[in-house]
């Protein structure tokens, strides 16, 4: 991986508090351009929340987080997401009545930073992305396919598509490997493998494999707190990690 010398994205004493509860509770992450970094626990550790609060989807109650030097703690979703960081979640967000191309050329089109309407011009222009885009993904074939009529494999491809439209810096994906058959799985695989070099990723995962595969470092979160943070064999092997994952050694998240 291919790193820059400071964080891209970074989280300090990042906390969200419901009443008496801790979802997320002084949370410090780092994540540099080209970072592949798993985030695991067990259910309820806190992992949906923490993307939420980097994505922007919610706001923390204390703590801050810095995107590329840049305070962005009270910044809005959208916001964020024309500064560089895009999020997928754990059931797709495709629009089911478009097909796989229109939902590739919407989700560019938000992007492009102008108000003006459906240009003709343009909209060849953000297909043809669109089109190799797809390509990219093995949804070439499925171009003008309804979303709707996709399986549950492609439309997680299509979704995490969708998300890399704009060239983000930062990628925070939720349990992307959630219901995936075997087939799909392995497509999505050899798709992440090929993100561009500088991505950072942050990822919430369950598949023990997967993260094995893709992750250079793992955050292990356990009621909401940071229990550990290693490489995958250092996490596997983490006597704390082991008594929480305890009777569950294939699944990791």
């Amino acid at each position: 991986m291919t790193h820059t010398s400071g964080p891209q994205l970074s989280a300090r004493g990042l906390t969200r508090r419901y009443g008496p509860f801790l979802a997320v509770h002084d949370v410090d992450l780092d994540l540099a351009a080209g970072d592949w970094h798993a985030l695991i626990g067990p259910n309820g550790a806190g992992k949906s929340t923490l993307l939420n609060l980097l994505a922007g989807t919610i706001r923390p109650t204390g703590g801050r987080v810095v995107l590329a030097g840049r305070d962005i703690t009270r910044t809005r979703p959208a916001r964020r997401a024309r500064l560089g960081i895009a999020r997928t979640f754990q059931t797709p967000a495709v629009l089911e009545s478009l097909t796989a191309l229109d939902n590739l050329v919407v989700a560019a089109w938000r992007h492009t930073g102008t108000r003006t309407g459906w240009r003709p011009a343009r909209r060849r222009e953000l297909a043809a992305r669109g089109l190799h885009r797809l390509d990219e993904f093995g949804l070439a074939d499925h171009a003008h396919t309804k979303a709707s009529a996709l399986s549950h494999g492609q439309r997680r491809l299509l979704d995490i598509a969708a998300a890399l439209t704009a060239n983000p810096s930062v990628l925070l994906l939720d349990e992307p490997a959630a219901g995936l058959a075997d087939h799909d799985l392995t497509l999505l695989l050899d798709t992440l493998r090929r993100l561009p070099a500088l991505t950072a990723v942050l990822m919430v995962e369950h598949n023990q494999d997967v993260v094995t595969s893709l992750a250079d470092t793992v955050t292990v979160l356990h009621h909401g707190r940071v229990l550990a943070t290693g490489t995958p064999h250092a996490i596997h092997t983490h006597p704390a990690v082991a008594e929480v994952y305890l009777g569950t050694p294939h699944e990791v998240g």
